[in-house]
């Protein structure tokens, strides 16, 4: 009996590492993806094989082909061109807005939920009227009382995306609040500011950085929305949204005009989701043993 439990034994320890070695090699695939994807976005201008910006009507909704992948639009631009060139604004703008909202939310929940205190409760009840509504819903609002631009709609995207992560962070600063290393960091003499910053926020930090990952995707896809609805990005700037906003009209004449940028936000959303997916089964021992 003891030598089939062994075994047994044996058998689940190569199962674990096998989960484990799976889940970290699907961590370095998708992570050299969003890095890829990050590179071109950052190069996309010396990358482009025509000028983006450039108008020939005589080449105007020319069809995918060897000279144009993905066609030309209704001024003749080179759709290639401009999806590549949108990527650098799309994607870093993204990445900037849930920087934002990550370190203001988590600042703000980390101090809630240590002070706690009528800070705590008037800030809770800010964020659960940002969350009473739908986010995109809200931003609109707050985009159009601001007026139109990335910068503008990075600002209301921001303003109802941090009560997220405050949540989290409170959450997760109550739950470690108690704990007996901070009892003696308490003891030993550290200030508010030591503890939070450099006991709690480290540990803290992992389910904040997975759910930011994840809220990257979330993100694109409502700053494209807004652009869309032409509260983000100015024409004749290239933004993935506001492209599929110029390409609908032709949705029937020229559907590549409109599903090119789609595409790409598709595939860019899928990248960083599966990132997102994969970090956290790597991060939390549970989800790797389901999976």
């Amino acid at each position: 009996m003891s030598e089939q439990k062994n075994r047994k034994k044996t058998v689940s320890v190569r199962r674990q590492k096998v989960r484990e070695n799976h889940v970290r090699e699907k961590l370095i695939f998708f992570a050299i993806l969003a890095l890829i994807l990050l590179i071109v976005a950052a190069f996309a201008r010396k990358l482009c094989p025509y000028d983006p910006d450039i108008q020939d009507l005589l080449q105007a909704q020319k069809p995918p082909s060897a000279e144009h992948i993905l066609g030309t639009d209704r001024y003749g631009r080179d759709m290639f061109s401009r999806v590549l060139v949108g990527s650098t604004i799309s994607i870093y703008a993204t990445i900037l807005l849930v920087a934002i909202v990550t370190v203001v939310g988590t600042v703000i929940g980390i101090i809630c939920g240590w002070c706690g205190g009528t800070a705590d409760t008037i800030l809770m009840r800010i964020s659960d009227l940002f969350l009473a509504f739908p986010s995109l819903v809200f931003a609109l609002a707050v985009a159009g009382v601001l007026g139109g631009g990335i910068q503008n709609a990075v600002i209301a995207l921001a303003v109802i995306g941090w009560p997220k992560f405050a949540r989290l962070a409170r959450g997760l600063t109550l739950a470690q609040k108690d704990s007996p290393y901070l009892m003696a960091v308490r003891l030993s003499g550290s200030s508010t500011i030591k503890i939070m910053f450099k006991h709690i926020l480290p540990n803290i930090a992992g389910p904040i950085l997975v759910t930011a990952v994840l809220d990257i995707g979330t993100m694109m896809m409502e700053l494209a929305g807004l652009s869309f609805l032409g509260l983000g990005v100015k024409p004749p700037m290239a933004e993935w949204g506001s492209m599929i906003n110029d390409g609908r009209s032709m949705l029937q004449i020229s559907p590549w005009m409109a599903l090119a940028p789609g595409l790409a936000i598709f595939i860019t959303v899928m990248i960083f989701n599966l990132l997102g997916d994969t970090l956290r089964d790597f991060m939390d021992p549970k989800e790797r043993a389901k999976n």
